[in-house]
C-alpha cells in the first residue's frame, strides 16, 4: 500500500469513527424522556444513590423536569429534536472530507472550530442554566474528545496533501476510489 493510499485509508477510518459518534450523540437526544427513566433505573440497580448521592440527586432532577415538560410543555422537547437533527446534518458534512480530504479539510476545521466551541459555551452557560460545574465538565469532555480524531484527520490531510503536491505540483487531489 503506498503513502497516500495508507493516509486516505487512516483519514476515512477516522472520519467514519467521528461521523459514527455524530450521529449516536444526536440520535440519543430524540428520546430524552425515555432515556432518563432507563438510566434513573439502572443506576439505582447499581446502587448509585449510596455511592453517588450527588449524580443520583442530579440525574433525578433533570428527569423530573423532562417529566414535567413532557407532560405539561411537550414543545419545549422540540428543541431537543432540533439538536438532534443538527447532529446529523452536521454528520453528512462530512462525506465531503470522506470523498476528498484535500479539497475538503476545510470541514474538519470547522470541525475542530465547533469542538472548542463546547467549551466556553458550558462555562458560560451552564452556570446560567443551573448546571452543575461537574456536569459542565462532562459536556466538555465531548468537545476535547470530538477534537482529537478530528485533529488527527487534519494532520493526515495535510500530509497527503504534501505528498500529492511534491509528486505533481499544482494538482489537484483525485481521491482513490
Amino acid at each position: 500500500m503506498s503513502d497516500r493510499a495508507a493516509l486516505l485509508k487512516g483519514i476515512r477510518v477516522w472520519l467514519v469513527f467521528f461521523v459514527v459518534c455524530l450521529v449516536l450523540s444526536g440520535a440519543t437526544a430524540f428520546p430524552l424522556v425515555h432515556e432518563l427513566r432507563w438510566t434513573e433505573e439502572a443506576l439505582r440497580t447499581l446502587g448509585a444513590p449510596e455511592r453517588l448521592p450527588g449524580l443520583m440527586e442530579w440525574i433525578e432532577r433533570v428527569r423530573d423536569g423532562l417529566d414535567t415538560a413532557d407532560a405539561e410543555h411537550p414543545f419545549l422537547l422540540y428543541g431537543t429534536d432540533w439538536l438532534a437533527f443538527a447532529h446529523l446534518v452536521i454528520a453528512v458534512a462530512f462525506l465531503g472530507p470522506y470523498r476528498d480530504p484535500v479539497r475538503n479539510v476545510w470541514v474538519v476545521e470547522f470541525g475542530l472550530i465547533a469542538c472548542a466551541g463546547v467549551i466556553p459555551l458550558a462555562l458560560i452557560c451552564g452556570p446560567v442554566r443551573g448546571i452543575p460545574f461537574w456536569w459542565s465538565v462532562i459536556d466538555m469532555a465531548f468537545g476535547v474528545f470530538g477534537a482529537i480524531p478530528l485533529y488527527l484527520v487534519r494532520k493526515k490531510i495535510k500530509r497527503l496533501e504534501s505528498l500529492t503536491e511534491a509528486a505533481v505540483p499544482g494538482a489537484a487531489v483525485v481521491p482513490a476510489q
